[in-house]
């Protein structure tokens, strides 16, 4: 699963992939710091607990656990994660993300990266438009002034947001338009399905299925009025097909960063076929680096912190620090690990599950408890799960059994979030 991060030049992309990773990658205010795609894991809480506090809960009430020491620094997670980690219940699965250098208007024929920085997008599963909600870059992504009236800010980000879908579309457009005629009356004998394996033909490099192919042609029905023959489709035609196909194959979600030096109603007024939630990344960096370093006690996507080291700091940090808990209050969180979570979870329908060798205690051969979580589609068979632990579990797939319930279930179950599985091969 990647999820990837683009937008114009210096609108804060590489501090949303840092803070989000914790990576170390060249960060700049100019355009093009980023030259070659970054790819990094971020680690987003799963929307459930963790099943390591069922199992605790069952340890505590047999005698076998105490009950949570208020010093623990894990806050009672007694799972033993292979990636990622697990705190107060709160059990951290990774999504890979990628930060591609930036766009400029005219990718599409070249400018910029051009077809580099496009096709660098065909690898991923969603794209998040990182844009300036301040209005402090222009559309080539210079620095400039900042943008004091909500009115002039908010038709700066509409801008990018409309300039990134407009430049993917043109590129989707010149596939088309090579040989099209040709094409689609090669396989009209075929009707519409013979124009769906063409058009998915024609994507193939894009990382198309035909299941996005299909539901970007059914969009495109519905709103196309040209009556006349698939080969004699005007370019307005095809536009409007290359718009279709855009919008299911790189769903754009906006991370609307700079929130907290944007003019207050910018957000309310930015339109988008995805998501959009304000991001303030430069905080995010901050919190996350102060975290790992022990002076705060810090969970991306918190409302708050502790500092731990107060006295260890001079004055100035105090009062930095100080600053963004009031900033951070008063906004909700940084909205980080929120768009990650809701692309990954909500837009891309995914769930966790947790699969192990011992069904009563959850641990692996080892004996170590629910050290894996799987980031799986929702609709997951419990066989294909097994294929995505080992290609042997999959091939001699005998049955499943559900931690929670013991019950037995067959090839086809399709699994649930939170689910934890015991696999069971030849």
């Amino acid at each position: 699963m990647k999820i990837g991060l683009v937008g114009k030049p210096n609108v804060g992309k590489s501090t949303f992939f840092s803070s989000a990773t914790l990576a170390k990658v060249a960060i700049a205010n100019y355009p093009f710091c980023t030259i070659e795609p970054n790819v990094g894991v971020a680690f987003i809480s799963a929307r459930l607990d963790c099943p390591c506090k069922e199992l605790r809960q069952r340890y505590e009430a047999d005698g076998r656990l105490a009950p949570i020491s208020p010093d623990d620094p894990r806050k009672g997670s007694i799972c033993q994660p292979r990636t990622g980690d697990c705190i107060g219940f709160k059990r951290l699965v990774p999504c890979y993300l990628v930060d591609v250098a930036g766009l400029v208007p005219g990718a599409s024929e070249g400018r910029g990266r051009g077809n580099a920085f496009l096709a660098d997008l065909s690898n991923c599963d969603a794209l998040i438009q990182v844009v300036d909600a301040a209005g402090t870059t222009d559309i080539e992504g210079n620095p400039k002034a900042a943008e004091l009236d909500s009115t002039n800010a908010a038709s700066s980000v509409q801008q990018e947001i409309d300039f990134l879908s407009k430049e993917l579309d043109n590129w989707i457009l010149g596939l088309l338009e090579d040989s099209w005629a040709r094409g689609v009356r090669r396989v009209q004998s075929e009707g519409e399905k013979g124009i769906l394996s063409f058009l998915h033909e024609k994507l193939t490099g894009l990382g198309s299925s035909i299941t996005l192919v299909t539901r970007g042609f059914e969009s495109f029905k519905q709103q196309n009025s040209d009556s006349s023959p698939p080969w004699d489709w005007s370019s307005e035609t095809l536009g409007l097909l290359a718009t279709c196909l855009r919008s299911e194959l790189f769903p754009i979600h906006i991370a609307a960063n700079k929130f907290d030096m944007s003019p207050e109603g910018v957000i309310a007024k930015l339109h988008a076929n995805g998501i959009i939630i304000p991001c303030m990344a430069d905080m995010e960096l901050a919190l996350m680096r102060a975290s790992s370093a022990g002076i705060i006690d810090y969970q991306s996507g918190n409302s708050s912190f502790e500092i731990l080291q107060q006295e260890n700091l001079n004055t100035k940090q105090i009062e930095a620090l100080e600053k963004m808990s009031q900033k951070l209050t008063s906004c909700g969180n940084t909205g980080v690990s929120d768009i990650i979570d809701k692309v990954l979870f909500d837009q891309l329908d995914h769930i966790v599950v947790y699969p192990v060798q011992d069904e009563g205690q959850w641990t692996d051969g080892d004996g170590k408890v629910l050290p894996d979580a799987f980031v799986v589609p929702v609709g997951l068979a419990a066989k294909e799960l097994a294929y995505m632990v080992h290609s042997d579990l999959g091939d001699g797939f005998i049955k499943g059994v559900d931690g929670r319930s013991r019950r037995a279930v067959g090839a086809d179950y399709e699994l649930s979030d939170g689910d934890v599985l015991k696999i069971h091969s030849k």
